[in-house]
C-alpha cells in the first residue's frame, strides 16, 4: 500500500465535546475538522462507528454495518422539523468530561422515536423517497438489523439474549419472522430511520473532512458481538452449537495487555463456510465500511493467519489453542471483490499487534498491507539487545503506520508515570531529551519517523495523564468514557502539530478524495 507522508489524530467522536452527554456528528465534530486542518493533518482516525456492546464497548456492537444511533446530531433533526427546540434541553446530570452510556441512551433514544414518528407521519415527498432509496440500497443487513433491534427491545426486560427468544425466531423460521415484521412493523421503520440519519450525517461529515484534505481512518474489528444481528441473521457462518450459542469464542493469550489472556466472548468464524460463498459476507462487510471511511484499521490481523480458540466451556482465556485463520486466499478475494490493484493495495491497515510470528508478517507482507508500530513498547534498558526492539524509530519500515500509543494503551504521560527508571533511562537516551515533556517527545519522534503514516491519540496532544485512558483491555467496566473539551485545547497544540508536519514532510497537498 502507497501513501505520501501523512498525521493525524486518533479521536472517537463519542469523546467530542457536545451539550447531549457524548460527542456526535453534530458542530463539535466540524470544529474538531477544522482544528485538525489548522494543524495541518491529514488523519482523523476513529474506533468502530457501531453500537456500542456490553461494557460500552464500540468492540461489541449489535452489528457490523449499522451505525451508532447515539451519534446522530439531534440538532440536525430539531432543525429539519423532526423535533422541538424544547426537546434538545440537555440533562443536567450529564459530564463535560466523562459518557454516562445509561444516561445517554434514555434521553437520546426517546427523541430519536419521536423524530422518527414525526417524519414517517409529516415528512415530505423528497425525504421520503431518500428514504426508500437507502432502505433499498441497505437491504442486505438493514432489514434484518431492524428486525433485531426491535425484537431485542421487545425481550430486553429478560435480559435474555437472542438465543433465549422464542425458538422460531431463534431459528428464524419465515412464519415468524413475517408476523413479527407485521407486528413490530412501526418499531422497524424507526431504527431505519435512525440508521438513514446516521449515515446521512456521517456522509456529509465525511464530504466536510475531505474537502478541507482530512481523510477518515476508520477501524474494524475482525469479529462481531454474540448478540448481534449478523450471528442472527447467517448463523451458518459461525462456530456455533445445535443450540445457536458459540462453540468456541475468540481471545488472545497472555501478552503485555492481560498477564492472564484476554477472553473476548466473540462467535468464531466458520471459514469454510465463508470460503464455500467466495468470501461474500466479509466482502460486503469491508466495502461498506470503505463507503464510509477512506482507509479502514483491520483489529486483530493476526487472527487472519491463526486464531486463539477458547472452548465456551472454558474458565479463562489460557485455556484456548491455536487454530488456523483463511491466510492469504482471504486477502486475494477482497482483491478481487474490491477491483483493487495490487500494485497499490488495499486501503486497510494491518493491527499486527500482540503476538506476532514470522507466518503473521509473511501474510501482512503478501497482502501488501502497512503494519503499526506502538513507540510505547519501543523502550526496555533490561533487553539483551534494546537496540533490535521492532518498535524503535531506527528499525521501521516506511509503509508503517505509528503511533505514540492507541486506545488499548496508557496515556504517554500515564504510561511514562509508571515505568522503571531503567525504561526513563534507555527513551530519555535514545530521544536525547529530559521527559520533562515526554508526550511531545514521542510525537516529535513518530512524526521525525520514516512511517508514511503518524497518528497521536488526543489524550497526548493535550498531555493528559491516566486518567484520560481510553480502554484497559481485559477490563470489563469503566473504559469508552473519556471526553475532551475545547477549554483544554490552547492554540500552540495546532500550531506545534504543523510545525512538525512542515519539518518531517506531512503537509497534504489537498483534498483527501483529489
Amino acid at each position: 500500500m502507497s501513501f505520501v507522508r501523512h498525521s493525524g489524530i486518533l479521536l472517537h467522536p463519542t469523546s467530542l465535546p457536545g451539550p447531549h452527554g457524548a460527542g456526535d456528528l453534530g458542530p463539535s465534530a466540524r470544529h474538531f475538522v477544522d482544528w485538525l486542518a489548522t494543524g495541518r493533518q491529514s488523519l482523523w482516525q476513529v474506533l468502530p462507528l457501531g453500537g456500542v456492546g456490553p461494557g460500552n464497548s464500540p468492540y461489541m456492537s449489535p452489528s457490523a454495518f449499522a451505525g451508532n444511533e447515539l451519534l446522530i446530531d439531534l440538532e440536525q433533526l430539531q432543525q429539519r422539523g423532526w423535533l422541538d427546540a424544547d426537546d434538545l434541553r440537555p440533562d443536567p446530570a450529564f459530564s463535560a468530561e466523562r459518557v454516562d452510556y445509561a444516561r445517554v441512551a434514555a434521553y437520546r433514544l426517546p427523541r430519536l422515536k419521536c423524530a422518527a414518528s414525526r417524519f414517517l407521519a409529516h415528512g415530505d415527498a423528497a425525504e421520503h423517497a431518500r428514504f426508500a432509496g437507502f432502505c433499498r440500497r441497505m437491504s442486505g443487513w438493514l432489514d434484518d438489523y431492524a428486525l433485531f433491534m426491535a425484537l431485542d427491545e421487545q425481550h430486553r426486560g429478560s435480559g435474555s439474549v437472542w438465543q433465549d427468544w422464542e425458538p422460531a425466531l431463534a431459528r428464524r423460521e419465515p412464519g415468524a419472522l413475517r408476523a413479527a415484521a407485521q407486528r413490530l412493523a412501526a418499531e422497524c421503520a424507526a431504527w431505519r430511520f435512525c440508521q438513514w440519519c446516521f449515515h446521512e450525517q456521517w456522509a456529509r461529515l465525511k464530504a466536510y473532512a475531505n474537502a478541507r484534505g482530512v481523510r477518515i481512518v476508520g477501524d474494524m474489528p475482525i469479529f462481531v458481538s454474540p448478540h448481534s444481528a449478523d450471528v442472527w441473521a447467517r448463523p451458518d457462518l459461525f462456530q456455533l452449537d445445535e443450540a445457536l450459542r458459540p462453540s468456541a469464542v475468540a481471545g488472545v493469550p497472555p501478552d503485555y495487555f492481560s498477564e492472564t489472556g484476554q477472553h473476548w466472548g466473540n462467535p468464531l468464524y466458520r471459514w469454510p463456510a465463508h470460503v464455500a460463498e467466495g468470501y461474500r459476507w466479509w466482502a460486503a462487510r469491508v466495502r461498506h465500511t470503505l463507503a464510509q471511511c477512506d482507509l479502514v484499521r483491520i483489529d486483530h490481523f493476526r487472527g487472519f493467519e491463526s486464531y486463539w480458540a477458547i472452548p465456551a466451556s472454558a474458565g479463562s482465556a489460557v485455556e484456548g489453542a491455536w487454530q488456523p485463520g483463511p491466510g492469504i486466499a482471504f486477502f486475494s478475494a477482497l482483491y478481487t471483490a474490491l477491483d483493487a490493484v495490487a500494485g497499490e493495495g488495499l486501503p486497510i491497515i494491518a493491527e499486527d499487534l500482540g503476538i506476532i510470528t514470522p507466518a503473521v508478517d509473511a501474510l501482512r507482507k503478501a497482502a501488501g498491507l502497512p503494519g503499526m508500530r506502538i513507540l510505547q513498547f519501543a523502550f526496555d534498558g533490561d533487553a539483551p539487545d534494546p537496540a533490535a526492539n521492532p518498535y524503535l524509530p531506527h528499525n521501521f519500515d516506511p509503509d508503517t503506520v505509528v503511533y505514540t500509543g492507541t486506545h488499548d494503551n496508557d496515556t504517554t504521560r500515564g504510561w511514562w508515570q509508571a515505568l522503571p527508571e531503567t525504561t526513563r533511562d534507555h527513551a530519555r537516551r535514545y530521544l536525547a531529551v529530559s521527559g520533562q515533556a515526554i508526550h511531545w517527545d514521542l510525537i516529535r519522534a513518530a512524526s521525525a519517523s520514516v512511517a508514511r503514516m503518524a497518528i497521536v491519540p488526543m489524550q497526548d496532544v493535550l498531555g493528559l495523564d491516566g486518567s484520560a485512558r481510553m480502554n484497559r483491555p481485559g477490563v470489563a467496566e469503566g473504559s469508552w468514557t473519556w471526553r475532551f473539551h475545547w477549554g483544554q485545547v490552547e492554540a500552540w497544540h495546532a500550531g506545534a502539530l504543523a510545525e512538525l508536519a512542515r519539518l518531517h514532510g506531512r503537509v497534504p497537498a489537498g483534498p483527501a478524495h483529489a
